[in-house]
């Protein structure tokens, strides 16, 4: 992408504080030609959210309060401030054009109170003491507005709890003691209990909330950065001398969260992209650069320079990536470029810029430990595999590659493309997700990470029978010895009312580049079967696509053949292999997919290895390795893929 925008974020090489306020002023400069006469709308896309254009207007305009709040509170100055203090007194006047409106229900309106409350509660001579009586009491009114409006029973709990800390900051005769207190007790109710150590794990699992009731199954990045941890630091930063007790256990769970927490980053700061609103991308590291902001330790396994290693180098990683902005740097919706696939129902143009959330670590003065420490990297003294019981997540770091074992998880509501944000097997910092564009073939289905089945009884009509279904709602799911050598996950699930599908995932062991599946399928109709593994850039050495779907010509650094299926691009390596063959042992045919364009959250051209086989009614165990080498380790490629994983005899 070539920018037509000067931006200070860009190539950013973020090493000091000074680095980092000007890499958010570099999001924050473009926004000006976009901001309304009265500063209360920033419009800067025309794609469509679930929520009305006004919604639309105010979102973009008070994402960006992440960071410029806590840029104001770490004594720093903006040549831009006026233009969101004057915004959100137009907003919030009933007689502007600019007008946002009242709260109703469940309105998207709730969600942007959160970073104007945040604003308000930090920085309040900026943007609250400094308006007029009238407009004070407007924006008083506004954020009261949502206090007797039904609401999600989900983290949208703390937009109402941050509406109810700005209205008590102020003085506000509006606020609601009782109203927050039932919030947040609503919201320690979702707290999941601890997990002690066992065996080999000496620190255990703790600090994890659902984003919901007990029938929520997602453990996001909502439980960490895009919501709860954040938002738990906050309120323990705001009232540590009003509720010292809440605030004490916020910071303590913060302490025992980022334990896990550490191992969805790889040595480069990338981050292991997981389920939805991915589009808010830097916002996953706000947990930690939120314990700079709100004074939250470090455990004791874990330094300041640990924290400021993580929080610098996953902004280096999108520093370098010209492709998240438009042409004018503001920024597009998608992950690692500008990609509709990835978005959520309510993605409007204005929803990446949550991930302002990244810079809240400038509210630390400059001699805060996080900055006067020297960045550390990523703690190698911790263990290279961890289970976590409350994700059901097994975090894995072998042979350069960093990446999850899922089992449990499932989208709550029918969100677009649910299954691959939860359900997959495997999601990986290196080799991201795939997407589906569609369920009529492979490349539409771009089914990394899954087993998928489809319908191959006799006589079907091929109309009846091209959908292909992959594990949508794991049953039954579960870690198996947490703490050894031997764990694993182990889940169930049903594509079709006669298939039952037990499905084992295996850490590496013997082979450092593999992980290992095992599946048995009970089924009372004929199956085809389509198992793949990590997708990389799609694109050969001679820049021609390694496979091209409508005339099947390739380029060199793919492997099709029996059994096993290989892709190698500046992308990474990556394949699957037949570990036992398919059903009375006929090996699977290795098939290239060249993945429908932009179906991948990484790499907007991608190839996906996959293995394809034939099942009869009747009772079927298939086993298969899984191969991943990140381009760092491209000396070694050919020597890791030669060493095949064992299979567990003792499933089969």
């Amino acid at each position: 992408m070539v920018l037509l925008f000067p931006s200070t974020f860009v190539d950013n090489p973020f090493l000091t504080r000074a680095d980092v306020a000007l890499g958010l002023k570099g999001l924050l400069d473009p926004l000006e030609p976009h901001t309304s006469r009265g500063g209360g709308s920033i419009d800067i896309g025309s794609t469509a959210a679930h929520y009305d254009t006004r919604a639309v207007a105010l979102e973009a305009f008070a994402r960006p309060l992440w960071g410029l709040a806590s840029l104001l509170a770490g004594g720093d100055e903006y040549s831009g401030t006026k233009r969101w203090v004057v915004g959100l007194a137009s907003g919030t006047d009933p007689h502007s054009d600019e007008y946002w409106g009242l709260s109703r229900a469940k309105d998207q309106r709730m969600v942007e109170m959160s970073p104007l409350s945040f604003a308000i509660a930090l920085v309040p001579d900026a943007f609250y003491n400094s308006q007029t009586p009238e407009a004070q009491g407007n924006v008083a009114t506004f954020l009261a507005s949502c206090m007797t409006r039904p609401m999600p029973d989900t983290n949208w709990l703390w937009f109402r709890v941050f509406a109810n800390l700005a209205l008590r900051s102020i003085g506000s005769e509006l606020h609601q003691p009782e109203r927050m207190a039932a919030d947040l007790q609503r919201l320690d109710s979702f707290q999941l209990s601890s997990h002690p150590p066992t065996g080999g794990d000496l620190v255990g699992s703790a600090g994890w909330s659902r984003d919901g009731p007990e029938d929520v199954k997602q453990l996001d990045y909502y439980s960490s950065s895009f919501a709860i941890q954040v938002a738990q630091m906050v309120y323990a930063k705001l009232c540590a001398d009003t509720d010292p007790e809440r605030a004490k256990a916020y910071k303590l769970r913060a302490q025992e969260f980022v334990k896990d927490f550490v191992y969805y980053f790889d040595d480069e700061g990338n981050a292991i992209p997981f389920g939805r609103s991915m589009v808010y991308r830097f916002a996953v590291v706000a947990t930690f650069s939120a314990m700079a902001l709100c004074d939250v330790e470090p455990p004791s396994c874990l330094e300041w320079g640990h924290i400021k290693g993580l929080v610098l180098r996953h902004l280096r990683t999108w520093s370098g990536n010209r492709d998240i902005f438009r042409s004018d740097g503001t920024l597009n919706i998608g992950y690692a470029y500008d990609n509709m696939y990835a978005t959520e129902n309510y993605n409007a143009p204005g929803s990446p810029y949550w991930a302002c959330k990244a810079f809240l670590c400038l509210g630390a003065s400059l001699s805060h430990p996080f900055w006067t420490s020297d960045e550390l990297p990523w703690p190698s003294t911790m263990p290279s595999i961890k289970a976590l019981p409350d994700p059901g997540h097994i975090l894995v770091r072998s042979g350069g590659h960093v990446f999850l074992l899922s089992s449990g998880q499932t989208a709550h509501y029918t969100m677009r493309n649910g299954n691959a944000k939860y359900s997959k097997f495997s999601y990986s910092s290196t080799f991201g997700f795939c997407y589906s564009t569609g369920t009529l073939d492979l490349e539409q289905l771009a089914a990394d990470g899954m087993l998928a089945l489809r319908d191959a009884t006799p006589g079907i009509e091929a109309s009846d029978s091209d959908t292909w279904r992959v594990r949508r709602v794991p049953l039954d799911a579960r870690i198996v010895g947490r703490g050894t050598d031997d764990v694993h996950l182990r889940s169930a699930w049903r594509p079709f009312p006669d298939v039952y599908v037990e499905t084992w995932l295996f850490p590496p062991r013997d082979s450092p580049n593999y992980y290992v599946r095992v599946h048995k399928i009970t089924t009372g109709r004929a199956l085809d079967t389509a198992e793949a593994g990590w997708a990389t850039y799609g694109q050969g050495e001679d820049g021609r696509a390694l496979v091209q779907a409508f005339s099947g010509e390739t380029s060199p650094g793919g492997v099709e053949g029996e059994g096993e299926a290989r892709a190698t691009t500046r992308g990474g390596s990556v394949g699957v292999v037949d570990l036992k063959g398919c059903g009375t042992g006929v090996m699977r045919r290795g098939k290239l997919v060249q993945s429908d364009p932009n179906s991948n959250a990484v790499f907007a051209r991608s190839v996906l290895p996959t293995l394809l086989g034939h099942l009869e009614p009747g009772e079927h165990f298939l086993a298969t390795g899984v191969f991943g080498a990140p381009p760092s380790e491209g000396e070694r490629w050919d020597e890791e893929w030669a060493r095949r994983p064992s299979v567990p005899l003792h499933l089969l």
